[in-house]
């Protein structure tokens, strides 16, 4: 049974990031994989060895602090778990919590748990709107689409961003980039949510933890007409 982890859904929830968790539950559902999630909150233990799949989704900086300090008290085991395969979707301050540090428009430095190479600061403007970008799965080229909302601007350093931005901002509206990737760690700026505007990037997820879970990865095919309609309407939006 695969077992997936929403970290904080009632801190950490923006522009309904929760239909992330939603999606990967009912497309491993209508495959008749079995599955379970668990919603940790704070104060509460957290073994990431027993989780397939964790998501962590954004929140303000109020929230982004709070979880930066209940977070640093499993660092280690989370830094662990993710040198050994666990497959984790982290989304705006999620994302930018996973990085080194986060500086604020006053110069104030809070610190990120440094699993992964970026930091963020601050911007004067916040970078809003709707946003496209290609990504590399399996090999095949992927476009998805997404809402951007973030004041923060990411730069990476030695790490892969998740994608190449065609239209909207990115990481940080200047190198092109956007979200970041490591092992199994897939990261985003793009709310929406991301999963169910986008089934193939969800069925990719999906793969990766039967994998880490040791269960056999082919996916049955489930008829995608509507969501693929959904998102072919706002790529030619976008890139028209």
């Amino acid at each position: 049974m695969l077992s997936v982890c929403h970290l904080y859904p009632d801190l950490l929830n923006l522009y309904g990031d929760r239909g992330n968790v939603l999606a990967f539950l009912q497309r491993c559902r209508w495959r008749g994989i079995p599955v379970k999630l668990s919603e940790i909150k704070m104060g509460e233990s957290i073994d990431f060895n027993q989780v397939d799949f964790l998501f962590l989704g954004g929140g303000s900086d109020r929230e982004q602090n709070l979880m930066a300090a209940e977070l640093e008290k499993h660092r280690d085991k989370l830094k662990e778990a993710v040198e050994n395969g666990l497959v984790i979707l982290s989304i705006c301050g999620g994302y930018q919590l996973l990085g080194k540090f986060y500086r604020t428009i006053n110069g104030e430095e809070i610190p990120g748990l440094g699993i992964l190479d970026y930091y963020t600061v601050a911007g004067e403007e916040r970078l809003i709107g709707n946003v496209t970008i290609e990504i590399e799965l399996d090999g095949k080229t992927v476009k998805a689409t997404g809402f951007e909302n973030h004041g923060g601007r990411t730069y990476l350093g030695n790490i892969k961003p998740l994608g190449r931005v065609l239209a909207g901002y990115g990481n940080n509206g200047r190198d092109g980039t956007e979200g970041a990737r490591y092992k199994n760690v897939f990261c985003s700026y793009l709310h929406g949510p991301l999963l169910p505007k986008n089934p193939e990037i969800t069925d990719h997820l999906i793969k990766l933890a039967l994998k880490h879970r040791g269960m056999e990865a082919e996916l049955t095919p489930l008829d995608d007409t509507l969501e693929n309609m959904a998102n072919e309407t706002m790529l030619k939006r976008m890139l028209k």
